[in-house]
């Protein structure tokens, strides 16, 4: 059975080499844009869907190299939310990073990842599996110094909410309530739940969520 990551992000690729699983990337080719009128939740869920039918109908083309039977591709899309409707997208420049970072200090906000499994069987016949986890975070009263630090770094400008949860020198967050992965970008419990599901064993399957807990440094 092959895996495919539909995703370019290297902490999605860090997360899922963890597992000691072989997987090739391929990166998906749609329009991540907002619709009028669409729901922070509608919005991260379409795009994990989207995602994996982009490679899905790439790896179904006659002209492709490799044959796609018996194949998964898992795709995933992650936003954070403050309050009920503020998307903490990537932040634009420098300004936007300080202004992002500025509001979450000392606040809560939610990280939403979607995620969607799409597995192609030996008769071509495509089977799914959906899942939607949340974690909410609180993050620490980080100095102005260490804020503007963190900015002159580069660190923020491909993650949304302007931060990584796991870097070492701005750790930004105080505390989380959830599955610590899921702020990483892939909330491998749940991942691991639902390859179990189309038969990937041997992978420790938990019902609840094993990833490593997340201490803050002192």
């Amino acid at each position: 059975m092959r895996l495919i990551l539909a995703s370019s992000s290297p902490r999605r690729r860090e997360l899922l080499s963890a597992l000691g699983l072989a997987f090739e990337v391929i990166k998906p080719a749609i329009d991540e844009n907002h619709l009028d009128g669409e729901t922070p939740i509608f919005y991260v869920t379409r795009m994990s869907r989207e995602k994996a039918s982009a490679v899905a109908q790439q790896l179904q083309d006659p002209q492709a190299v490799v044959l796609a039977a018996d194949t998964i591709v898992l795709a995933a899309d992650t936003i954070g939310l403050q309050g009920s409707d503020r998307i903490l997208g990537k932040p634009d420049n420098p300004d936007h990073a300080r202004q992002m970072l500025q509001q979450l200090r000392e606040q809560p906000h939610t990280v939403y990842t979607a995620f969607r499994l799409l597995r192609l069987d030996q008769q071509g016949e495509i089977h799914l599996y959906d899942d939607l986890v949340e974690t909410e975070v609180i993050m620490r009263d980080y100095t102005d110094d260490e804020l503007e630090a963190y900015i002159q770094s580069g660190d923020p400008f491909d993650k949304a909410g302007a931060y990584a949860i796991q870097n070492r020198d701005f750790h930004p967050v105080s505390e989380i309530i959830g599955c610590y992965t899921n702020v990483v970008g892939l909330p491998m419990c749940a991942v691991k739940r639902g390859l179990a599901k189309f038969g990937w064993y041997g992978l420790g399957v938990s019902d609840r969520c094993d990833c490593p807990p997340y201490f803050p440094p002192i």
